[in-house]
């Protein structure tokens, strides 16, 4: 997909998006063969329910019906959420990310698995598990000191309120 396009889906897109209450973080358009998906992922700072999905769903295909955003011939609309093990570009993501686990890639080089306690205009203050008995550690990391973070599924996690009760 061009730039090109890809700005003129985002300005088109987002305003819909933004009047359900959501954000739009991405837009893809790939192209299987003669078809074409179009790729559209939502959220918001409380999570997106699949009623919310459904709307916004049908009002973007309803705008996109009347534009040629996505030019002739057929294309196929997914609407979606981030998945589980989503990567944090912005700072909106990380304020999501809180109390969940992350891999940092440090730019410095190495990794560091810890999760989110706060997150302010500069860095994220974390919480580095313990390890063997050990007690976790709090670690402050800039964000100029991360190259990439990703969220990290856990399975086995207590919820808070089973820790506070």
């Amino acid at each position: 997909m061009s730039t090109t396009q890809s700005e003129r889906l985002r300005e088109l897109l987002d305003p819909l998006v933004s009047s359900q209450g959501l954000d739009l973080e991405e837009i893809e358009v790939d192209s299987v063969g003669r078809k074409r998906v179009l790729r559209v992922v939502v959220d918001s700072d409380t999570g997106a329910d699949l009623d919310q999905i459904a709307d916004v769903s049908r009002a973007l295909s309803a705008k996109l019906d009347e534009t040629d955003a996505m030019g002739e011939g057929e294309y196929t609309l997914e609407v979606g959420t981030p998945g589980a093990e989503r990567l944090l570009t912005e700072h909106r993501h990380y304020v999501r990310a809180t109390d969940r686990l992350v891999k940092f890639q440090l730019a410095e080089g190495g990794e560091l698995v810890a999760r989110i306690l706060k997150v302010d205009d500069e860095g994220v203050d974390t919480e580095v598990p313990g390890v063997k008995g050990r007690k976790a550690t709090a670690r402050r990391i800039a964000f100029d000191d991360i190259a990439r973070a990703r969220v990290q599924v856990e399975f086995s996690r207590k919820d808070k309120k089973e820790e506070e009760a």
